[in-house]
């Protein structure tokens, strides 16, 4: 073979292979990350964990406190719970009616509520006021109490013994501390509020769930494909890509095309989420939607909200406010005592 023919013969191989190491195709993604709440260990149910001379609660409060905003249906009955018990209250002298509402609303979102009995010299009571139960703490002996604020300047603080009331939400595990009945709806409520967030991020971003930019001109060369890739690789920021110059003089029309990625599912599953995940919280808290500000999808609505209301007190109230109610055997004084609840006409 002579040497003309062997690089004619040898062409072609070397212009595949160069052509096989300067092409490819590759998959990026750009933008800020989608934020979502998966981190968040509420459920990691451990033994009360024996922190200096107190107990630690099973599970964390301060994720309780911030779940408590986290979707609007699992706040919301909370609130319908706390406004009609307040409202119903009969406020005394011992205890004021903003200080009862902050006393409920700890035993609803917590499981626990503390009220302190502060004294005089002479041993009278002066006041019923609520200790945060984000920060109370049981003692080892659990006699006693502590009001503990972990990362703060302030030191612990040990109430006096015999001068802390203690409700709590039954727990099977132990009997320490209490927990709350909802629980069981927290990851709904944490899958409810990532698909909002996630929504809020596909509208802004402007590219939603992305596309393919698909490129068979054959005008272009790999150097312009390569500032092309670096272009959208370091592009930053909501609305990138709106605008993006493209010259080709003797390109063809579909050249260079724009293929969106899912968009309409992505809308269709986040309207499924966010049902699905409802129904799940609203089941928890046992609220009539109708009493939530919730407007029905079908044409029938919900039914007489009247009747609704009056089976939920029955139902839910009147359980809450015996509960309460154990106040006064601790004080052995009628000190809470509620209104008959009544829809004015």
């Amino acid at each position: 073979m002579s040497e003309h023919d062997a690089l004619t013969s040898t062409a072609p191989v070397q212009e595949a292979e160069q052509q096989k190491n300067t092409t490819h195709a590759e998959a990026f993604s750009f933008g800020d990350p989608i934020p979502v709440l998966d981190r968040r260990e509420l459920l990691d149910y451990v033994e009360c964990v024996q922190m200096d001379r107190w107990y630690e609660p099973p599970v964390s409060f301060d994720g309780l406190a911030r779940t408590y905003r986290a979707a609007v249906h699992h706040s919301s009955p909370i609130a319908v719970k706390r406004n009609i018990l307040t409202s119903t209250f009969i406020p005394h002298p011992l205890l004021s009616q903003q200080a009862f509402s902050r006393f409920v609303q700890d035993y609803l979102v917590f499981g626990n509520a503390y009220l302190e009995k502060r004294t005089n010299r002479l041993g009278g009571i002066l006041s019923l006021e609520p200790s945060l139960a984000k920060y109370t703490r049981r003692g080892i002996d659990l006699d006693t109490y502590w009001f503990v604020q972990y990362g703060m300047t302030t030191q612990p603080y040990e109430f006096t013994k015999g001068s802390i009331f203690h409700l709590m939400e039954p727990d099977l595990n132990q009997e320490i501390y209490g927990l709350p009945e909802y629980l069981s709806a927290i990851p709904s409520a944490l899958l409810n509020e990532s698909a909002t967030l996630f929504r809020r991020k596909y509208y802004i971003n402007g590219s939603h769930a992305g596309f393919i930019m698909y490129m068979t001109d054959a005008a272009q060369n790999q150097e312009d494909v390569n500032n092309i890739r670096q272009a959208m690789k370091s592009a930053k920021g909501p609305g990138n890509f709106r605008n993006l110059f493209m010259y080709s003089p003797n390109g063809k029309k579909d050249g260079i095309q724009i293929i969106p990625l899912s968009e309409v599912a992505a809308k269709d599953e986040f309207l499924n989420i966010k049902n699905v995940s409802r129904d799940d919280m609203m089941a928890a808290h046992r609220v009539p939607p109708q009493m939530m500000g919730i407007m029905p999808s079908n044409v029938g609505g919900f039914g007489d909200v009247e009747k609704a209301s009056r089976v939920f007190v029955r139902n839910e109230l009147i359980y809450l406010q015996e509960r309460v109610k154990e106040i006064n055997t601790w004080l052995g004084d009628e000190i809470i005592k509620f209104a008959q609840y009544t829809l004015e006409e």
